[in-house]
């Protein structure tokens, strides 16, 4: 191992040596193991930031990407003008697609992996088309309903998800956990009845959305169960996306009409419609990112809290940016489904626990 070592100085000692620089770390052969001293010099020396406040930037990351691609959602489908979710969701396939090439290919986020068999590419289809429902009737329901009723419909995620576990599995909670379930569909019940800017159509879709995003969990859990398949969250969505799109763009062709050309002509007249693309289908992407980053340094747990805590501060903000009307009794229902997601999630926790 010594002799793969290159110096320019005499007398210098690479764990001693304050001075090495980026290039000179490059040449040492480094064991495969290295011991605990060498790497904390090795932190000491690469970085500057502590492990804490680096987990504390990717989770405020992974709030203003999440929150953000929901406002510009809403602004360019409601406010700005352009009224077209499944292009617009096309886009937002085609930024995670390029995005996830690069950062797997070149920056090596995380090791690539392939589809190995013919199953497992129809297996990745399936999830891709419920997906597709999922994300673009989400988008859809910005145009008709505002994102503070859109959030509370989307917390409702769990109790979706626990009846198509039964629908499709046969597995059954325990009565704790059924029961937890219930201030989550008294909670949006009241949001409903008390929202000033009910729209039929956009609760539809929007519950479109909650119910596709809790079948892809269940069938994703159900279709990549083996070893030899399951695909890590980045290489999915490399892999899923360039679907989604090639499914999208004739979709969005045949119900939105040509889209591109209109624009393209938008473009011409107003060059900020180009920003406002490209960056929202650039924040659709870090909210995949941040996601894999928030699971990676803490862990699924706790994305998990952060995701009910991001449902009620992107309610809030919403609110402050596109001053939509609330009452008293929608806030109190969005409260309340909050809390039994929360419940919910504790009592998953012990059903694991018990069976164990």
């Amino acid at each position: 191992m010594v002799e793969a070592q290159t110096w320019t100085r005499r007398m210098s000692n690479p764990r001693l040596d304050s001075t090495v620089t980026a290039a000179d770390d490059q040449v040492l052969d480094i064991p495969a193991t290295p011991t605990a001293e060498l790497k904390n010099s090795t932190y000491a020396v690469g970085s500057t930031l502590s492990p804490n406040l680096v987990t504390a930037l990717i989770i405020a990351s992974w709030f203003m990407s999440n929150i953000g691609v929901l406002l510009l959602n809403k602004y360019l489908l409601s406010f700005y003008g352009y009224r077209y979710p499944i292009f617009l969701t096309m886009l937002h396939m085609l930024s995670c697609a390029s995005y996830s090439y690069v950062a797997i290919n070149f920056l090596e986020i995380v090791p690539r992996q392939h589809i190995l068999s013919r199953k497992q590419f129809f297996k990745i289809l399936a999830l891709c088309i419920i997906f597709c429902f999922s994300v673009v009737c989400g988008n859809t329901s910005l145009r008709y309903i505002p994102v503070s009723f859109n959030q509370a419909i989307g917390a409702t995620t769990p109790f979706f998800t626990a009846i198509f576990a039964f629908l499709i599995t046969c597995k059954k909670e325990s009565a704790e956990v059924y029961f937890a379930l219930l201030p989550v569909v008294f909670g949006i019940v009241l949001a409903t009845n008390s929202e000033p800017l009910f729209n039929f159509f956009g609760f539809l879709v929007c519950i479109g959305s909650t119910s596709g995003r809790a079948l892809k969990s269940v069938v994703q859990g159900i279709l990549l169960t083996n070893e030899a398949e399951k695909l890590h969250s980045m290489n999915l969505l490399l892999y899923m996306a360039p679907m989604a799109a090639m499914i999208l763009l004739p979709l969005s062709l045949y119900i939105e009409g040509n889209v591109a050309r209109v624009t393209a002509e938008k473009a011409r007249s107003d060059s900020f419609i180009i920003f406002l693309l490209i960056g929202n289908a650039t924040v659709a992407y870090l909210v995949n990112l941040t996601n894999f980053l928030v699971t990676k340094h803490t862990s699924a747990l706790t994305l998990q809290v952060l995701g009910n805590a991001k449902a009620a501060l992107a309610a809030f903000v919403s609110v402050l940016v596109f001053r939509n009307p609330v009452t008293v009794m929608g806030i109190t229902g969005f409260a309340v489904t909050v809390m039994g997601v929360v419940l919910y999630s504790e009592a998953k926790k012990r059903s694991k626990v018990t069976a164990h």
